[in-house]
C-alpha cells in the first residue's frame, strides 16, 4: 500500500504534467494553424520565383544534372573515379536557394 502523503504528491504531479503537455499541444496546434493561414495568404499575392520560375528546383549546379562527377584524390591521376554529386545526392536536381523550393517569393 502507498502511504496518503506520496499519493497525494503523485496526483498533483500528474495534474502538473497533465497541465504543460496540454498547454504544449494547444500553443503548437495554434502555432501551426498560423503558419498555415500566414503562408496561403502570402502565397496568393507572391510573384513566382525569377530563378526558378516557380518550380521550387532546378538542374543541379554542380554535376549540371548528371548526377555523378568525375573525381580522384590524386594530383595526376592514373583512373578517375565516378562519384555521387554531393549538392543533388544524385537526384539531378537542387532546391532553389532563392525561394526554398516554395516557387515563390
Amino acid at each position: 500500500m502507498i502511504p496518503k502523503p506520496l499519493q497525494t504528491v503523485g496526483k498533483a504531479a500528474a495534474v502538473i504534467f497533465a497541465g504543460f503537455l496540454t498547454l504544449n499541444l494547444a500553443s503548437t496546434a495554434t502555432i501551426g494553424a498560423l503558419r498555415v493561414a500566414v503562408e496561403s495568404r502570402r502565397k496568393k499575392s507572391a510573384l513566382p520565383c525569377v530563378v526558378c520560375k516557380g518550380k521550387g528546383f532546378y538542374i543541379c549546379k554542380l554535376c549540371k544534372g548528371n548526377a555523378t562527377l568525375q573525381w580522384s584524390p590524386l594530383y595526376d591521376p592514373v583512373a578517375i573515379n565516378p562519384c555521387l554529386c554531393p549538392t543533388c545526392d544524385g537526384n539531378r536536381v537542387q532546391r532553389c536557394l532563392n525561394c526554398l523550393g516554395k516557387g515563390y517569393n
